[in-house]
C-alpha cells in the first residue's frame, strides 16, 4: 500500500514539474516572439550636390625613327614642346609630371607576288612619352586639354584623354552626410512613433549604406551596388543612405 502511495505522489510531482515547465517554456517563447517582433526601422537618406576642386589630364606622345637614337632626338625635342606649351599657357613646373620614355621596335609586313603574308621585318623604333597634369585650376586645364592644335601644327603627335575630376576634402564631406541622414532615419521614426502611439525603445542596430558620387543630375541609374566613384564630371553629387532600427515597447 505504502509503494503505491508513494508511486503516486511520485506521478503527481513529475506531472506537475512537466506541466510548470511547459508553461515556462510558453511564456518564453511567447515573450521572445513578442521582444524579436516590436521594433521600428526607417531607411535615411541625404545629398549634395558640390563642384570638384582638383583636376588630372593625361595625355601622351610619340616619335618613330629608322635609329633608336633619332627617335630618342625627336621625343626629347618634342616633349620640350609640350613643357613649353603648357607653362605658356598658365600650368606651373610643378604640376607637370613626365612619365619614363617607352621604347619598341616597329616592323613592316613582307608579301609574296600574290599577296601572302610572308614575315615581318624590323623598320625602326618608336618611343612614347606620358605627360600627367595635377591642378586646382580646372579652367585652366580643362581648356590645354580641348586646344593642343597649335602641338599638332608643330609635329607633336599628341594623344589627350578626357580629363579627370576629384574633390580634396572628401571625408569631411562624408561625414557631414552620415550625420544628416542619421538625423533623417531618425525623423522619420520618430514620426511613425507618433502617429501609431508607439514609445521607442533603445536604437537595437544602424546601417550605413554604401557611398555614391554620380554625375549631377544622372540619377539613381548611375548607382553601383558598391558604391559609384564619378571621376568623368565636374559637377558632381555625392549621397548615403542609414538604416536605424528602434525597439519599441
Amino acid at each position: 500500500m505504502e509503494k503505491k502511495r508513494s508511486g503516486a505522489l511520485s506521478a503527481l510531482i513529475i506531472g506537475l514539474c512537466v506541466v510548470a515547465s511547459c508553461v515556462c517554456l510558453a511564456y518564453g517563447l511567447s515573450h521572445f516572439r513578442s521582444e524579436s517582433t516590436h521594433e521600428m526601422t526607417a531607411t535615411g537618406s541625404a545629398s549634395v550636390d558640390f563642384e570638384s576642386d582638383i583636376i588630372i589630364w593625361r595625355g601622351s606622345f610619340d616619335a618613330t625613327a629608322v635609329t633608336s637614337q633619332e627617335a630618342y632626338t625627336k621625343i626629347k625635342s618634342d616633349a620640350d614642346l609640350v613643357k613649353g606649351y603648357l607653362l605658356k599657357n598658365g600650368i606651373s613646373e610643378s604640376e607637370v609630371i613626365f612619365s619614363s620614355v617607352d621604347i619598341s621596335k616597329t616592323y613592316h609586313s613582307i608579301y609574296d607576288e600574290f599577296g601572302n603574308y610572308v614575315s615581318s621585318e624590323e623598320d625602326g623604333y618608336q618611343l612614347s612619352q606620358g605627360v600627367t597634369i595635377t591642378s586646382s585650376n580646372l579652367d585652366t586645364v580643362e581648356k590645354i586639354s580641348r586646344d593642343i592644335s597649335s602641338l599638332l601644327d608643330e609635329g607633336v603627335e599628341l594623344t589627350s584623354w578626357s580629363p579627370e575630376y576629384y574633390y580634396s576634402d572628401l571625408d569631411a564631406l562624408k561625414l557631414d552626410l552620415i550625420d544628416k541622414a542619421s538625423q533623417n532615419a531618425k525623423e522619420r521614426i520618430d514620426i511613425m512613433a507618433e502617429n501609431t502611439d508607439a514609445t521607442l525603445g533603445k536604437l537595437k542596430s544602424s546601417n550605413l549604406g554604401v557611398f555614391q558620387i554620380t554625375a549631377k543630375n544622372s540619377g539613381t541609374g548611375s548607382y553601383s551596388y558598391d558604391g559609384a566613384f564619378d571621376t568623368s564630371s565636374r559637377y558632381k553629387t555625392a549621397s548615403i543612405t542609414v538604416k536605424l532600427s528602434y525597439d519599441v515597447k
